[in-house]
């Protein structure tokens, strides 16, 4: 009797713990309830609804890791079907929401074994496998999209090449163009001098005009 009564008020003492972290959290008072659901643990390590209810409030204090564990360790534990539904929607929720889909559609299907009645879970579960297909898409359509940009970049540094290649093309045939426009201006100044002179003596000619001279007959 001695034994039974000690167990029961051990067992009481849990739950009161318990009961203390669930008013807090219906304050939205995540912290505080933590560290009740924390101390019931403490008093009764196999007691699910502590592992469970610790997971919820440290869900909301956005401690997404520990709150996972909670809940496997409470779904490894518990032995209520549909409490062990509300764990892996629990776990699929927060693997949806960290885009870890196909953790999240597996958490959904082992949900849905343990009540395939809970329609909310089946919308979440296709609602997952629609966002894994479009996040397939994106991953596929960015790698083409790099393969594009790796190309363009290819084509744009082939036609630096080719400008370089022209330009210095182009610079090994300005001498030549040079040469050549040295050579025409010489050639033009050498004619202009000729036409100068011959002028002159065209000039010269007229101002002093030779004697004509009467050819004998035959």
């Amino acid at each position: 009797m001695v034994l039974c009564g000690s167990l029961d008020v051990a067992a009481q003492t849990d739950r009161q713990l318990i009961r203390k972290g669930n008013k807090l959290y219906r304050q939205q008072n995540f912290a505080k309830a933590e560290v009740e659901y924390q101390k019931a643990l403490a008093k009764n390590p196999r007691n699910t609804q502590a592992m469970y209810n610790l997971g919820c409030a440290l869900m909301q204090l956005q401690k997404d890791s520990a709150a996972v564990q909670q809940f496997e360790n409470a779904g490894k534990a518990e032995t209520s079907k549909l409490r062990k539904a509300m764990v892996f929607h629990n776990i699929g929720f927060i693997c949806q929401r960290h885009q870890m889909y196909g953790d999240a559609i597996e958490a959904y299907k082992e949900s849905l074994r343990n009540n395939p009645s809970d329609n909310e879970t089946r919308y979440n579960l296709e609602l997952c496998k629609r966002q894994q297909k479009k996040q397939n898409q994106n991953k596929n359509d960015g790698g083409k999209n790099d393969d594009q940009q790796k190309d363009k970049k290819d084509q744009q540094e082939n036609k630096q090449n080719k400008d370089k290649d022209k330009n210095k093309d182009q610079q090994k045939q300005q001498p030549k163009e040079q040469m050549s426009k040295e050579n025409a201006e010489q050639l033009l100044n050498a004619a202009m001098q000729e036409e100068k002179a011959t002028q002159q003596r065209l000039k010269k000619a007229m101002q002093h005009p030779q004697k004509r001279q009467l050819q004998k007959n035959w």
